[in-house]
């Protein structure tokens, strides 16, 4: 993900206080029409863990055990088990082998984490952290920042235990700047993993590690290359079948020029994905924009996504990236089309205004907690501008056709400017449930992360564990 330089001092206030109580905000941004969603109850955040220094995302492992895995940027994965509690000893934990990281905002480290949908019988699950870097680098004079890893692992005796033994790689990438890793690890319903891999780092997509593309204009990039490299790319690949893994036989450059590998291209730096549970299982995908725009896109198999050509619904200019171009293409040199986000918001940068650091890629809701949210897409903001924790969530009603989605903020009853915590990601358990992970530090220190669970408030007017306070 991305902030502005402003961000990235160290912030150093702890949250404090009792939970709070969230209502939706009928105020909607950039123009968007009033929806005709309806606020439902007041919506509570209730406490599932504390004491993280930077979660990233959660997940429910395949087993029926009920547990929660939380994923913590620092290398390590927790558990919380069926009665709630936070385990004493990370599931797996891999800071030993990573790339130091620092304090102040880092965006390398344990990025990704996905369970094989049949881990119940074969114990495999997958990770993606990023390395200290191998020698070399993208070009004379310049070294690699990182090694960014995708790895197999499997459970221990103790299935609260990795067997740290049982590493397998997939695949290796050399990274040439420390930002824009990507990250995301899920399965697909068709059953085959699809990673999120960041167009290198640095700025405009030009960089040392940045290719030249077929598009003049903007003197790169990664974004729109297949051929190079994997960055700037949704990959789906087969870990059942090949050595390390195979390729499915209908990923989009299969028999083509563009590497194999390849499900979607043209992003910037898409942090966080996720699968609707329900419906058509559509593929949801937040990326960060560069100093106007954040995205998020529905992701279909083959689709450009734009990036370097244009940020959001807008043509960009690498050497001027305040400031709109006036045309762009509409196609890459293939004859594929540069397909717009269903989402957009404007980045605090935007001289025409706007307050988003960086867009956070959330889920469609399909759980049963909060009936008004059944089938809506909630995703977020990491922060505002400030030096504060004051990310923000949102909520859009998926529809078909083209044209940018209305949304509406979900404010927070006793702190209705924002979330009051830097919001890093999100996840969902098998029921649907949705969680958010914060955290009160920009970067990865401290203990302030937790994560919550959205739930609706009882009739009585109090929360679940963690509630709010009574109407």
């Amino acid at each position: 993900m991305k902030i502005s330089s402003t961000q990235a001092a160290h912030f150093r206030r702890v949250i404090a206080g009792t939970l709070p109580v969230v209502l939706i905000s009928l105020f909607l941004f950039n123009g968007c029409k009033k929806t005709d969603f309806k606020p439902p109850k007041a919506i509570t955040l209730e406490l599932v863990a504390e004491g993280l220094v930077s979660p990233l995302g959660l997940v429910e492992a395949p087993d029926n055990s009920k547990r929660l895995f939380i994923l913590d940027q620092v290398g390590k994965i927790w558990i919380v088990d069926a009665g709630g509690n936070k385990l004493a000893a990370p599931f797996i934990d891999v800071s030993g082998s990573m790339v130091p990281l620092n304090a102040n905002y880092d965006e390398r480290g344990l990025l990704g984490f996905a369970f094989h949908p049949d881990y119940k019988n074969n114990g495999r699950f997958y990770i993606y952290y990023n390395l200290r870097p191998r020698a070399g680098g993208p070009q004379p004079g310049a070294s690699w920042n990182n090694l960014s890893r995708i790895a197999e692992f499997r459970v221990s005796a103790d299935p609260n235990m990795a067997d740290m033994s049982s590493e397998k790689i997939l695949f290796d990438i050399d990274d040439p700047q420390s930002n824009h890793n990507g990250g995301t690890l899920e399965f697909g319903p068709d059953g085959y993993l699809y990673i999120a891999i960041g167009d290198g780092g640095a700025a405009n997509d030009v960089a040392p590690g940045h290719v030249m593309d077929w598009y003049p204009v903007n003197a790169g990039g990664n974004g729109q290359d297949i051929d190079s490299n994997l960055f700037g790319n949704i990959l789906r690949i087969d870990v059942n079948s090949g050595s390390p893994y195979g390729i499915p036989a209908d990923n989009p450059f299969v028999g083509k020029p563009g590497r194999d590998e390849i499900y979607a291209y043209g992003f910037r730096n898409p942090y966080r994905f996720s699968f609707d549970m329900g419906g058509n299982h559509w593929l949801y995908v937040g990326d960060a924009g560069q100093s106007l725009y954040e995205e998020v896109s529905v992701v279909r198999k083959g689709g450009n996504y734009g990036w370097n050509v244009k940020e959001g619904t807008h043509c960009f200019d690498a050497a001027n990236n305040t400031v709109e171009l006036a045309s762009c293409p509409f196609v890459d040199a293939m004859g594929n089309e540069l397909i717009d986000p269903v989402i957009e918001l404007n980045n605090a940068d935007n001289p025409k205004g706007g307050k988003a650091t960086t867009v956070i890629g959330g889920n469609v809701y399909r759980g049963n907690e909060i009936p008004a949210f059944k089938g809506k897409y909630l995703f977020g903001i990491f922060s505002q501008p400030g030096n504060v924790p004051n990310g923000e969530l949102y909520i859009s009603s998926p529809r078909g056709g083209k044209g940018l989605w209305d949304f509406a903020e979900v404010t927070l009853k006793d702190n209705p400017d924002d979330l009051g915590y830097y919001l890093k990601g999100f996840g969902q358990d098998k029921e649907g449930e949705v969680y958010l992970t914060v955290s009160s530090m920009a970067g990865p220190s401290g203990t302030t992360g937790k994560v919550f669970k959205l739930v609706q408030e009882k009739e009585n007017g109090h929360g679940h564990k963690g509630g709010g306070k009574d109407y």
